[in-house]
């Protein structure tokens, strides 16, 4: 749909996966990794292929990935924990019925 009814929001993405090729300051096999990461967390599917491979092709282990996985589950599993805990933790003023989720019911 981008490509065929806003044309020029495409090429602008595409000038920036260039302007990223041409900057870029890091290695490839440490670029596929950070995408392999931000890919599982955003839950992209063709990301996470893409990536897996790139990374692959860039001199990766499977192990590497791998810790890779368990680092992103962890992390996130790390910040769904605090945030929850900020969010619920007057759970007592819950159980009170004094909550207000700002949402209009």
């Amino acid at each position: 749909m981008l490509a065929e009814f806003f044309p020029e929001y495409a090429q602008k993405l595409d000038e920036i996966d260039e302007l990223y090729t041409e900057k870029r300051f890091i290695d490839e096999k440490t670029y596929q990794f950070i995408c392999f990461a931000l890919s599982i967390k955003a839950r992209s599917k063709p990301c996470v292929l893409k990536h897996f491979k790139g990374a692959l092709d860039a001199g990766a282990t499977v192990e590497e990935l791998t810790y890779i996985l368990a680092l992103v589950m962890r992390e996130a599993a790390g910040a769904d924990d605090c945030w929850t805990h900020d969010v619920i933790g007057d759970w007592k003023e819950i159980l009170r019925g004094d909550v207000g989720c700002g949402c209009q019911a």
